[in-house]
């Protein structure tokens, strides 16, 4: 008698949906000279050797702050003596992520987020206008998280929140109050998303930063894919 055939756990149409799954990368490329918060490093790429000029391979040499570009912020970034960037979770920084897209939203205040779905949301992603901003230069008049809203975030236990701008608050905001109030009760910080035509709805999420010993935060490498 001739064995029967083992049956797999996945089927050939959930292995086919898996593939076809869109993957969006939401990070900010790095380049000498991209687009920093004021008062922060310069990023600059240098060439250390070049086969061009008879060395072996090609390498370079990285100057970046902490918080270029795409970036995750740890505790550490505002509150001294707290966990750094190495000491995050990393299962806090995959897993399923929703994404709400508010174009016409000058700041996101505790309103604005009473009129959100966010039932059940443990990673919120925010996107506004500031997307279009990061591909020009630098600007105090961006789209960001009020202190009102970072504590209502808090109060829905959210665990990470994620900002299309290189900061999540108001320009220079005497005290940092929403660094504060997300940092201080363990909110995960993404600054620096381009999320620029990525629809709005219901992802998986994958955040890669660079682990930094005690890092006050670290750039990042971010994609969003498909349910």
């Amino acid at each position: 008698m001739s064995p029967r055939p083992m049956k797999l756990g996945i089927s050939c149409a959930s292995v086919n949906k898996m593939k076809t799954r869109k993957i969006y990368d939401v990070s900010m490329p790095i380049y000498s000279g991209m687009l920093t918060y004021t008062g922060n490093p310069e990023t600059k790429i240098e060439t250390f050797k070049l086969i061009a000029t008879g060395a072996t391979s090609n390498i370079s040499l990285l100057h970046i702050g902490t918080h270029a570009g795409t970036h995750v912020d740890a505790p550490r970034h505002f509150i001294e003596g707290r966990q750094g960037g190495d000491a995050i979770d990393p299962e806090g920084l995959i897993g399923p992520a929703r994404l709400f897209q508010l174009p016409d939203v000058h700041h996101i205040d505790r309103r604005v987020l009473e009129k959100l779905d966010l039932e059940g949301v443990i990673r919120l992603l925010l996107g506004t206008r500031n997307s279009a901003l990061l591909k020009q230069g630098f600007t105090t008049d961006y789209a960001f998280v009020s202190e009102d809203a970072a504590s209502y975030i808090v109060e829905l236990g959210v665990k990470l929140v994620g900002l299309d701008w290189l900061a999540v608050e108001e320009f220079q905001k005497p005290g940092r109050p929403t660094h504060h109030t997300l940092l201080g009760a363990n909110v995960v910080i993404i600054e620096g998303l381009d999320l620029f035509s990525v629809p709005e709805g219901d992802y998986e999420l994958l955040c890669l930063p660079l682990k930094i010993k005690d890092g006050d935060g670290a750039p990042a490498r971010v994609l969003l894919r498909e349910l």
